[in-house]
């Protein structure tokens, strides 16, 4: 739910818009760029420009998304998007670039139009069949990265910045007896960056961690068996957002509960929960979908063991079937 021009919240806290981290437009007039995950994106005018489509019937087909994907052309479209596993009610997501609102097209939404009026439109388009072809043989995110000049390697510093700076402000924070989530799963936060995530202010994944563990506490009464939890300050750096309402309140569970704790995170919240929050963090543009999928299977593939019976959380299973078609 967005709050203002610059926010949106997500859980419990207000998280900025995502921000281009570089935004070009090309000598053919090819607008692009990197958003600051890293994820590579076509503006609106970017995406017709591809596709050689009239920029006001494209108009009304990305404003009214939810109805236009139920029949004709918005359905075929669709149709090439859930195969790539893309889901979102929206064709763009809404960025920041230089204080102005940008529609920013992903990879597959990008790949899909092109696609779909170079191949199976009534009258085919040949610039389309161009644009797809060139970014088929390049890649995408190579196009992009290409021709903008962006380079990966200083987005995963600055993740490590800002996990290290993190694990500094809770040190010495949580009460003796007790643990807190974020350093008990700073395994997999160290996971997701050297596997290219943008750990940042707005990838925070203890929050997500964090809210369903306290559900699952609640439900399971755990208070009964380990005694309560407590509140503790929790700081984040200075150069996030969500420092101007420092310090906040986090809880602490009793060292009792910790092996409790690390079963749940690894049988449950790696196999159901993990998945399904990668997924959703790449249909929004904060992690590409190729990375996300390998993060997912890196991270929850070794809790898989001895359990060949269990059934698949279907997150998951479209993150295998992913890896398993590249």
């Amino acid at each position: 739910m967005k709050t203002d021009n610059n926010t949106v919240v997500s859980g419990q806290l207000d998280l900025p818009l995502m921000h281009s981290e570089i935004h070009k437009t090309s000598p053919d007039g090819v607008e692009m760029g990197v958003l600051e995950s890293g994820v590579p994106y076509l503006s609106q005018r970017g995406i017709v420009k591809m596709a050689g489509l009239a920029r006001t019937s494209f108009q009304n087909l990305s404003a009214n998304w939810k109805t236009e994907r139920e029949s004709g052309v918005g359905l075929a479209i669709n149709n090439l998007l859930k195969a790539s596993g893309y889901e979102e009610d929206e064709l763009f997501i809404v960025i920041d670039v230089k204080g102005g609102k940008t529609y920013a097209y992903t990879e597959p939404v990008c790949l899909a139009i092109l696609e779909y009026y170079a191949f199976d439109a009534k009258k085919k388009i040949k610039i389309a069949q161009n644009s797809y072809r060139v970014l088929s043989k390049a890649g995408f995110r190579v196009f992009v990265y290409q021709y903008t000049g962006y380079t990966p390697q200083r987005k995963q510093l600055d993740s490590w910045r800002h996990f290290h700076d993190r694990v500094e402000l809770v040190d010495n924070k949580v009460p003796s007896g007790y643990f807190c989530v974020f350093r008990e799963i700073a395994g997999m936060i160290v996971s997701l960056i050297r596997r290219d995530v943008i750990v940042n202010d707005k990838i925070i994944p203890d929050i997500s961690v964090g809210i369903h563990w306290a559900n699952y506490w609640k439900k399971s009464n755990l208070t009964d068996q380990f005694g309560d939890r407590i509140s503790y300050e929790h700081n984040y750096p200075d150069y996030y957002p969500q420092a101007n309402s420092n310090p906040q309140p986090d809880k602490a569970y009793p060292n009792e509960a910790l092996a409790i704790f690390r079963k749940w995170f690894e049988e449950t919240y790696l196999l159901s929960k993990f998945p399904k929050y990668m997924i959703s963090q790449s249909e929004r543009g904060k992690v590409e979908a190729g990375i996300a999928n390998e993060a997912i299977k890196s991270v929850a593939l070794p809790f898989l063991k001895d359990k060949i019976e269990t059934p698949l959380d279907p997150y998951l299973k479209k993150a295998l079937n992913h890896n398993s078609k590249h």
